[in-house]
């Protein structure tokens, strides 16, 4: 909501799944660093280690909750050096309320949910009727009327993106919903959590080819589109953007923090700096961040420099 009165286009989040399979806006896969769970000693006995994207993680995993259960906690801040004013105040919202933030504002706001650990979520999560983490998914898009391909009057009306780091969820979506979707990319050491490959092998030509057919654009982060020296400078930038925008995709890095912590020292600790950096010297489609007004404001000072 802050977001939105802040001028943002469209507000994001990770979606994942509880114990009895209903939908929940939440980043990670445990509980731990931004909820108080360890403050309830009815929940003590469900930390346990598993296995998540090829490393055993150990914690108290949201597929181990009921929705009932996960109403009783409330959201703490992650990072110390930011604003701690609002730990234990807000719940866990589900889909469905995420959703109706977007339709309720008094003007047209997209949505950008991520369909987040798909294969983790399939593993823990089974759905009475057989369908899978990405069926209940679409199927609560749909429930609300998204659909339509980029930039159709449907989907002006009621705009939204698909984001997945998990290609083979994004190609089983395709399937299901025309909604343009995006395919996220991590650090390219990593590997996928689907295919078991490097996200340097698929930011080749031969597999952005394979995945343009299902998306229409990339959401890389940042240091793999610009990556960093160890000095917190910013090196020679990669030729992702090149090779999405030959390809007609966009380009949708993440996350612009706009704080000094955050910044790397080219920029001078100005967020305006990193603004301008991006998409005017790397050329992106659009910027996840978590101050949309910073963004939204240096939007309307460029704007009113080139008039």
């Amino acid at each position: 909501m802050r977001a939105i009165e802040e001028g943002a286009d469209f507000i994001e989040a990770d979606i994942a799944a509880t114990k009895d399979g209903h939908l929940v806006c939440f980043h990670d896969v445990t509980l731990d660093d931004t909820t108080d769970v360890a403050d309830h000693k009815e929940f003590a006995g469900r930390r346990r280690t598993l296995e998540v994207q090829w490393a055993n993680v150990t914690g108290f995993f949201i597929t181990d909750f009921t929705l009932a259960e996960l109403k009783t906690l409330r959201a703490k801040q992650r990072w110390s050096f930011r604003e701690q004013s609002h730990n234990g105040i807000s719940p866990l919202i589900t889909f469905d309320e995420f959703i109706n933030i977007a339709l309720n504002a008094k003007r047209v706001v997209g949505i950008y949910p991520e369909m987040k650990s798909p294969v983790f979520v399939n593993q823990h999560v089974k759905w009475a009727d057989g369908k899978k983490y990405e069926d209940k998914f679409i199927a609560t898009l749909k429930k609300y009327g998204y659909g339509g391909k980029y930039m159709t009057k449907a989907w002006l009306e009621k705009p939204v993106f698909i984001q997945s780091f998990a290609p083979t969820s994004l190609i089983y979506a395709a399937d299901l919903i025309d909604s343009p979707k995006v395919f996220l990319i991590d650090d390219v050491t990593v590997r996928t959590e689907d295919t078991d490959q490097s996200y340097d092998e698929i930011t080749s030509d031969e597999y952005l080819d394979y995945m343009k057919e299902y998306v229409v654009g990339i959401g890389p982060w940042k240091d793999t589109v610009v990556p960093p020296t160890k000095d917190n400078r910013l090196a020679t930038p990669t030729d992702l953007v090149a090779m999405a925008h030959a390809r007609g995709l966009q380009v949708h890095p993440y996350t612009y923090r706009n704080k000094n912590r955050f910044l790397h020292y080219n920029f001078r600790q100005d967020p305006y700096a990193e603004y301008d950096y991006w998409l005017n010297n790397v050329g992106v489609d659009g910027l996840f961040t978590d101050f949309p007004a910073s963004l939204r404001r240096f939007q309307e000072w460029t704007t009113k420099r080139r008039n």
